[in-house]
């Protein structure tokens, strides 16, 4: 019987690597040795029923593509990087096959970033800000002795005093060259004005680009500009920006130059100086790991001189919250500020940041950064340095937060889940049925090598695979009313077992012969009790973790 020579016939979420349950850093020798048992437990001469012969060839076939692809290492350098769809994309049949894979990579890498630049020249990139300005300090400075006999006077003045809004777009023109519209309106106390500019960028070369930009507005006039980015170094660039602001007054040059350096993996140096409006030079080291982010900062100029330093934690959670404080001294004053940010939805991120001053006085500033929109909110509360202020700004947003959460946030985003897993499901259903059929058709086909490896183990007192399930398991008791969604593969993995072991690796278990998902875009799990030299033992996996069995650590006590 002919096996199938193309590789396209193979279903696109199939996974190759856990079809014949190897590594993905397996070796030719790791690859051939796995196809080879895999076919002798599945070849279609072992079986006379036609229909058990069909679906022994459906499968055979299907190992086979697995195997056609893997081996050849041209093939596995592009399933790596992409999977399957790598392998049918357009303008791969012009790359010369006795390149290396690593030349494989470079030239499909750069295929794809030629359809990304297409797809690039067709969008833009908005970014907005809208930011809303709220005196509250009615709320702790108020006299009420001065408002007894005013109507409505009970309740405190709360008012919006200033509003910014700005936005911008890009329009790729080429592959190097970008237009960036933008512009913003700004009011407070009843006077505002705003301004437009209309920026041109080149992409110059692998090591820097050049922007031209103008501007109008209704305060400071006429805006010419030009900034320029250069690499001097692998770890060193420097970025020059020069300026020339048209008004009444006349004309304002400005110059801004910043020289950085990568000082190592994780820290930058900063070096800055600004000529013309507000002069001043700044030097600044910034070191950015994992877990935190640092900054500290020294600046000598014309109206502001200071040192400021900044700390922010950032935990290891599913909703990367972070937490963060910083100390500001200088001519202007002192001011401390701390807050946290956390991740509420997939796309937005919402934090808080009480500033605590002298002059400034207390305020709470809200911000929520929506995909690339960010909503701004500072709130004034007082002008001297009030502990209930303090309180009241440190002590309200996370109330106010933990309560939101628990009842709109928290089912808000389990009905989210709830409703793109149904989704999913509907979508999937047809060939979650069809994958079912075929784990069945497996599991028929392992009957008879399963029983003569039940037998040689059993003589050598050897694994024996007692019961295995595959899928959600549900354990806390506060998800007892969720159902649990698994499904029996105990003949699947009796029959992986050789030598009296069984070995599945860093891969979805559902891609495994005589496997399935039961429960699609659900977390799963494999548990299996088996026997090794007559005691029982018993573990549990994670559906994308490497297992190797008998361990000692597995074996269940007799008292329990």
């Amino acid at each position: 019987m002919a096996a199938a020579s193309s590789v396209d016939e193979a279903p696109d979420n199939e996974d190759y690597y856990s079809l014949l349950n190897v590594r993905r850093e397996a070796s030719q020798e790791e690859l051939k040795a796995a196809y080879r048992r895999l076919c002798m437990l599945y070849h279609p001469d072992k079986h006379r029923d036609p229909e058990l012969k069909r679906q022994a060839e459906q499968l055979f076939n299907l190992l086979h593509q697995a195997y056609e692809v893997l081996s050849d290492p041209q093939t596995r350098a592009i399933y790596d990087i992409y999977g399957k769809r790598g392998l049918e994309m357009e303008g791969w049949e012009v790359v010369e096959r006795r390149r290396t894979p690593a030349e494989i990579r470079e030239e499909f890498e750069r295929l794809q970033r030629e359809r990304e630049e297409r797809r690039l020249q067709q969008r833009t990139n908005p970014k907005g800000t809208i930011s809303v300005g709220i005196d509250a300090t009615d709320l702790f400075d108020r006299y009420d002795e001065e408002y007894e006999e005013v109507p409505g006077s009970s309740f405190p003045h709360v008012e919006i005093n200033k509003m910014h809004i700005s936005q911008s777009i890009e329009a790729p023109l080429t592959a190097t060259d970008t237009a960036i519209l933008s512009g913003n309106l700004s009011t407070q106390n009843g006077n505002g004005g705003g301004s437009v500019n209309l920026a041109l960028r080149r992409v110059t070369s692998a090591k820097g680009w050049g922007e031209i930009e103008f501007g109008a507005g209704d305060l400071q006039g006429p805006l010419f500009g030009l900034k320029v980015f250069r690499n001097l170094t692998q770890r060193c660039f420097v970025t020059t920006n020069c300026a020339l602001q048209f008004s009444s007054r006349g004309i304002r040059p400005g110059l801004t130059t910043v020289l950085a350096r990568n000082l190592d993996k994780n820290t930058m140096g900063y070096l800055q100086w600004r000529w013309g409006i507000q002069s001043a030079m700044n030097t600044s080291i910034v070191r950015d790991t994992k877990t935190s982010h640092f900054t500290m900062a020294f600046q000598l100029g014309i109206p502001h001189s200071f040192m400021m330093v900044s700390y922010q934690h950032k935990f290891q959670d599913e909703d990367q919250t972070r937490v963060k404080g910083s100390l500001k001294a200088g001519f202007f004053g002192t001011i401390v500020e701390y807050g946290a940010e956390r991740k509420i939805s997939r796309h937005s991120v919402l934090g808080a940041t009480v500033s605590v001053g002298v002059p400034q006085g207390v305020s709470l500033k809200i911000k929520l950064n929506r995909a690339s929109q960010t909503y701004f909110f500072p709130i004034h509360l007082t002008d001297q340095l009030l502990p209930s202020a303090v309180f009241y700004a440190t002590a309200g947003p996370l109330v106010i937060y933990f309560a939101m959460h628990r009842l709109i946030i928290r089912p808000y985003l389990r009905a989210q889940k709830e409703k793109e897993l149904e989704k999913q499901r509907e979508s999937s259903a047809s060939d979650t049925f069809q994958k079912k059929q075929e784990a069945e058709a497996a599991v028929r086909l392992m009957q008879e090598s399963v029983r003569r490896i039940i037998e040689a183990e059993e003589a050598r007192m050897g694994l024996i695979v007692v019961n295995a399930w595959y899928g959600k398991f549900v354990n806390d008791q506060s998800r007892r009313n969720e159902k649990v969604k698994v499904i029996d593969v105990t003949v699947p993995l009796q029959c992986l077992v050789k030598d009296s072991k069984l070995i599945l690796t860093e891969a979805s278990k559902a891609g495994l012969p005589g496997f399935y998902d039961p429960c699609v875009g659900e977390d799963k799990s494999l548990k299996v009790l088996y026997q090794f030299r007559g005691v029982l033992h018993q573990v549990m996996s994670g559906d994308n973790e490497a297992l190797r069995i008998p361990k000692q650590s597995h074996r269940i006590d007799a008292d329990s």
